[in-house]
């Protein structure tokens, strides 16, 4: 359970040959649903027009009136879910976008955030161009529009070309449908196909799991893929940056990313078993009586420190599935709100007991506490609190929306202010090393908010997040 919490921006999701497209989308989104919640959105082409459907709230509530997808006719569509880590909660800001361009109809749908976007729509405001939204993924789709180049690939790349940041991205147009990630590979893509020869993309493999399609590959950092009549052509997104190298967001294995999925090259409930085995060595807890996870996303790593220390793993939280993740709601007291709703102590497990408490993350530590006030109600005899992440110390700048720093307690307070202020027994993070250790390539991660190392324009938002920070 990330803590109040930081946000993945966006799921996306998009179908290639299929007679059902819209509907095959919108069973992608629902899947994807834990990756937002805010608004969502098909766009549907039958090979002539491009249509979009999208609405504020959950995929089962937007496309619940009767017809609204059996009116998205067409045999190739791409979706969206949303949560704002840029722009306003708006229905402006749903996505997809379409726009009409010199080359046609395009529709695009993005995950991540660009680190340039306010610079370059400054640029093409002051030289005419009119915006609707104030997302980056507009920034992008005007870029496409704006470009000189005589094809839509090559439209498309030019535009690419000239962003920062993290995107993973899909477009759409009458003809084809395309897939592209940015050159550090910072957010997740996924290439699928079923047996009938419908080809899909998708931000996370549990997706393909309910359209009955199986994986072909990730979608490379700094390649578009498109998808046609003749099946996959590969572009290299042209890049003017000298030896840029991966980095994957880490926070998809530790929080986002579901653990029935396959991103960055591994099975992610395997990465967590691996988080939570290692913390268990880094931070043991003798005589303990047993270990629960904040559920659910903590759950897998709180198995793995159990199988590691061999002190017994039991249900100590019971989480109401039918409220959404305490983070994504946008206003604060919604997410307060949220924590009373969501979790319930099992009193008969947790009483008496020498209890370790395996979680994902602490941000702010507000819903942490409140969490271990709500623990103490069940009268354990000791709570030890285990993390399987780092103290989170720098804000990101790459799709996820987390605090100034001057709001994350691990920036402001040290481990021991951290443990009194959340009045546990003991408290122990795991270490950057240990983190990265239980990925497949260490090396190919970005560990910014554990270190402040970014790997693309951080120290300019820094100064600026820091700056608007002052003047609240």
């Amino acid at each position: 359970m990330f803590d109040e919490k930081l946000h993945e921006e966006c799921g996306i999701f998009g179908v290639y040959n299929h007679p059902q497209a819209s509907h095959l989308t919108y069973l992608g989104l629902y899947t994807l649903q834990h990756r937002g919640q805010e608004s969502c959105g098909i766009a549907v082409t039958d090979r002539k027009e491009i249509s979009v459907y999208k609405g504020m709230g959950y995929v089962g509530q937007v496309f619940k009136k009767k017809g609204i997808l059996e009116g998205l006719q067409g045999t190739c569509a791409i979706g969206h879910n949303r949560y704002s880590t840029s722009g306003s909660s708006t229905i402006e800001n749903a996505q997809p976008i379409l726009i009409n361009s010199r080359a046609g109809q395009i529709a695009g749908a993005h995950n991540g955030n660009l680190t340039n976007a306010d610079e370059l729509r400054r640029w093409m405001v002051d030289d005419g161009s009119i915006f609707s939204s104030t997302t980056d993924t507009e920034v992008i789709m005007h870029l496409i529009a704006r470009s000189k180049r005589d094809s839509i690939d090559a439209m498309i790349l030019d535009a690419l070309s000239g962003v920062k940041g993290a995107f993973s991205i899909l477009f759409l147009t009458p003809d084809a449908m395309y897939g592209a990630r940015d050159p550090r590979g910072i957010r997740p893509l996924i290439l699928g196909m079923n047996e009938e020869g419908s080809y899909f993309l998708s931000s996370e493999t549990c997706a393909f799991d309910l359209v009955g399609a199986s994986m072909i590959r990730e979608v490379l950092p700094g390649e578009m893929v498109r998808v046609d009549k003749d099946g996959i052509t590969s572009f290299r997104i042209p890049v003017f940056e000298p030896d840029i190298k991966p980095a994957h967001c880490i926070f998809e294995f530790i929080y986002f990313s579901r653990p029935d999925s396959f991103v960055f090259g591994s099975n992610v409930d395997k990465v967590r078993r691996r988080l939570g085995r290692r913390l268990a060595q880094e931070h043991p807890v003798d005589g303990a009586d047993l270990v629960i996870g904040v559920p659910d996303s903590a759950t897998t790593a709180a198995l793995g420190f159990s199988e590691a220390s061999g002190v017994r793993f039991d249900i100590g939280l019971i989480r109401n599935h039918y409220v959404g993740r305490t983070f994504i709601h946008p206003a604060q007291s919604g997410r307060d709100f949220g924590v009373r709703l969501k979790f319930n102590p099992v009193k008969g497990v947790l009483k008496g007991k020498k209890v370790v408490i395996v979680d994902d993350s602490i941000v702010r530590g507000t819903t942490m506490k409140k969490i271990i006030r709500l623990i103490r109600t069940a009268q354990p005899a000791e709570i030890h609190l285990r993390i399987s992440s780092p103290p989170i110390i720098s804000p990101c700048f790459y799709g996820i929306d987390m605090p100034t720093k001057g709001e994350l307690i691990a920036n402001e307070q040290t481990i021991e202010e951290i443990r009194n202020y959340l009045e546990v027994d003991s408290l122990g993070y795991l270490s950057i090393e240990g983190t990265l250790s239980a990925t497949p390539n260490p090396q190919d991660f970005c560990s910014a908010c554990f270190n402040g190392k970014y790997p693309v324009d951080g120290a300019k938002f820094i100064e600026a997040m820091d700056a608007v920070s002052k003047c609240k």
